[in-house]
């Protein structure tokens, strides 16, 4: 890498926006031509008027994620947002301002947020947690499985993580459908985001306060004693990139490998057949959808060459997480092997996602129920009238209406402490 000439051969008005791109029927085919047209690193609108760099390739990936001394994850290097072109308001800030939490550190101090975190996942007990998602699961469906009829986005993908989540922090069943909510404002990066924002950790500083008058056996009561975070803002915004990164790309997962199965006849008949594996069904789905479609962010920390590209300081990155996954470089000649977990869905580098297993636990689990108790599952729309979120983070169905047959009877697993015994 060398250091270029702080120059661009592009106006705003020319890009393609990351929405447009989550929002169309074929990400991949727009990918294809942007690295026809720029290469590994393609310039892209974030919002009207807000450049940014939208990184494809895997190798390019890699040296953004893992050279912090060169690419830092702290919005505070932004050039656009410190020179004012991006707005106040900018619905982009809830999911790319600084924050001092985890997500918005580097190095020495990224390690010492990181810790509660690793260590709050790590004492999670998948098998409670499974059943937890199936009672979970089971009471969601118990309210819609006797109409024959449902959206299995808003009925049920769009609650089952969050509601999951919520447990896992010592939240109720309407504290889960609260944060639910106030996240969907937040993701869309739309007028509402900032408001969406202030509700979501509204609702985590009144359960910090809760559990520091009673304290129990939850991730919060953990978060709240671990020895790294140091004050109470510390450990809320541990509780919140544990819980909006929980969520939104678990909704996601889930609803992308529903409508795999209830689209595509081959992937169900070798799913069913025992010729996929049930994981690796599940990574099939990753590989072509992502939960994060688009992940901010990464901000050069001074002028240098990637991917033939120049770039200036302060110039803001963002990881092409779905593009990568079509990198020639991870599948040669458009083949990959069979139980290849080389996709880019998690991330890489100091900042991979530390919930991989818990958050197959739940889609893995939600998937299976679903499957199980709404028998006959059918779509009621054509694919094509599949709508996406209006988002330039995730691609999500905004709906999935079915139809099956309605069961003879519904019942509940029953529930267990996910936290109540050992694995």
């Amino acid at each position: 890498m060398t250091t270029p000439a702080p120059t661009h051969s592009y106006t705003t008005e020319s890009l393609i926006s990351l929405t447009e791109i989550t929002q169309s029927r074929d990400p991949h085919r727009i990918y294809h031509q942007l690295r026809l047209e720029h290469g590994p690193v393609a310039p892209v609108l974030l919002e009207p008027g807000v450049p940014g760099w939208l990184v494809m390739g895997l190798e390019q990936l890699r040296i953004i994620t893992e050279r912090e001394a060169l690419f830092s994850r702290d919005a505070r290097n932004w050039r656009d947002l410190n020179d004012g072109i991006v707005s106040p308001d900018s619905g982009l800030l809830p999911m790319m301002a600084y924050r001092p939490n985890v997500i918005g550190a580097d190095q020495q101090e990224h390690r010492r947020l990181r810790q509660p975190l690793d260590d709050g996942v790590g004492r999670i007990n998948h098998r409670a947690l499974r059943r937890q998602v199936q009672r979970i699961c089971g009471e969601l469906i118990g309210h819609f499985a006797q109409s024959g009829r449902a959206d299995l986005v808003a009925d049920y993908a769009a609650y089952v993580p969050m509601l999951a989540v919520a447990s896992l922090f010592g939240l109720d069943t309407r504290q889960g459908h609260e944060l639910r909510s106030a996240l969907i404002a937040l993701f869309s990066s739309q007028t509402d985001s900032q408001v969406g924002n202030r509700s979501f950790e509204q609702i985590l500083f009144d359960t910090l306060r809760e559990r520091q008058a009673n304290p129990t056996d939850d991730l919060t009561t953990a978060l709240m004693t671990h020895p790294n975070l140091q004050d109470d803002p510390e450990v809320l915004q541990s509780m919140v990139v544990m819980i909006s990164a929980g969520n939104e790309t678990t909704t996601c997962w889930i609803a992308h490998t529903l409508y795999r199965m209830i689209t595509d006849t081959s992937f169900d008949d070798r799913l069913r057949s025992g010729q996929l594996g049930v994981d690796d069904a599940l990574d099939e789905v990753l590989w072509r959808e992502p939960p994060m479609t688009h992940m901010p962010a990464r901000y050069a920390l001074r002028d240098i060459e990637l991917g033939g590209q120049s770039i200036r300081q302060g110039d803001v990155l963002i990881l092409g997480l779905s593009a990568a996954n079509s990198d020639p470089a991870l599948a040669p000649g458009g083949h990959r092997p069979a139980n290849n977990r080389a996709h880019m869905a998690y991330s890489a580098g100091p900042h991979m996602c530390p919930a991989q297993d818990t958050s197959r636990v739940i889609t893995r689990t939600a998937v299976d129920t679903a499957l199980h108790m709404l028998p006959g599952l059918r779509l009621m729309v054509t694919p094509g009238e599949i709508n996406w979120n209006p988002s330039p983070w995730t691609r999500c169905p905004t709906q999935l209406p079915v139809a099956f047959a309605v069961p003879h009877e519904i019942s509940s697993p029953s529930s267990a402490h996910p936290f109540g015994e050992t694995a």
